[in-house]
């Protein structure tokens, strides 16, 4: 059954006659998703301090925001930190999409969250989003004594698009060895090309559709051979085994969740720690949606304990 509360918002979305994302353009899209959050998502949690930073990468500046928690309590100078990636299927998002979450997050879970504002499609394609994600691990290491952070206690996250792109980057990383300290992926797309049941069962009428994914990896791929490029669909990544534990959390009413199901599965049997939680009566975006669906605030108390698990603090 579908949660009575998901239910509601999506009726309240058909009413106000929002278009499908497919039918707008990138920019439209844009703009209809920056609008929507004001309804759905919880007032902002305070924090200690918000830096808006940049750095350069492939000949342009890349914006991230950090959050910083009051840190009580923690017996170390060096702070635990979360690199997060919104989601928006690689084509809308941005820093502020996301920053009632990413401030929830560095509030409850004591740690530094800094937001990458990831170049997106059609004006960028793969594999620049993949690329940008591991320059940001990449320079959060390097910047880690300026910002305060533990080196050692850097993971990565994201939401959809954004967790396809944490669980990519996480093979990318390893494969040079900056293995992260952890990886939270929110209903990732690991697949560019889904042939799975809960694609065909949930593709229609719950607001994510199949029309919408093919729009949108239209807009980040350069043609249908990218999706066979593991920096696009990690679940063909030749091998899972030395990666970041993981929490992956899925919806059941999400045309993604077997993807989801598949990619912990995957990591389990390459022997690496991960837990795996399906909302069976949520849907796809549901996480941002706390302001009207309670069990988007569960699955943030959720993100918290795991996050705080890994980077060594008390739950």
């Amino acid at each position: 059954m579908l949660d009575p509360q998901a239910q509601a918002l999506m009726q309240l979305m058909a009413d106000r006659g929002m278009p499908p994302v497919y039918t707008q353009t990138p920019e439209q899209a844009r703009a209809s998703y920056r609008e929507r959050r004001g309804f759905s998502q919880p007032a902002p949690a305070e924090v200690a301090r918000v830096q808006d930073m940049s750095f350069s990468h492939a000949g342009v500046r890349i914006a991230v925001r950090v959050y910083h928690p009051t840190l009580q309590g923690l017996s170390s100078g060096a702070a635990p930190a979360l690199l997060y990636l919104h989601g928006g299927g690689w084509t809308v998002g941005d820093l502020d999409t996301h920053d009632v979450l990413c401030r929830s997050l560095c509030r409850e879970a004591q740690g530094v969250v800094v937001a990458l504002d990831y170049r997106m499609g059609p004006e960028h394609k793969f594999p620049a989003a993949y690329e940008d994600a591991v320059a940001a691990y990449q320079w959060l290491l390097t910047q880690a004594v300026a910002l305060g952070l533990d080196p050692q206690k850097i993971a990565i996250g994201g939401d959809s698009a954004g967790g396809n792109l944490a669980a990519a980057a996480c093979l990318g990383l390893r494969d040079v060895g900056l293995t992260p300290a952890f990886q939270l992926l929110i209903y990732p797309s690991t697949m560019m090309q889904p042939t799975t049941q809960s694609y065909q069962d949930n593709g229609q009428g719950y607001m994510l559709t199949k029309e919408s994914m093919a729009w949108y990896a239209g807009n980040y791929l350069r043609s249908s051979e990218d999706a066979q490029d593991w920096r696009a669909s990690p679940q063909l990544a030749s091998s899972h085994a030395n990666l970041p534990a993981a929490l992956v959390l899925t919806a059941g009413f999400d045309p993604l969740r077997d993807e989801g199901l598949m990619y912990a599965d995957a990591l389990s049997q390459a022997g690496v720690p991960a837990q795996y939680i399906c909302f069976e009566r949520q849907i796809h975006g549901f996480i941002t949606m706390g302001r009207v669906i309670q069990e988007a605030n569960t699955a943030v108390a959720l993100c918290v304990h795991a996050l705080r698990t890994a980077w060594g603090l008390s739950v």
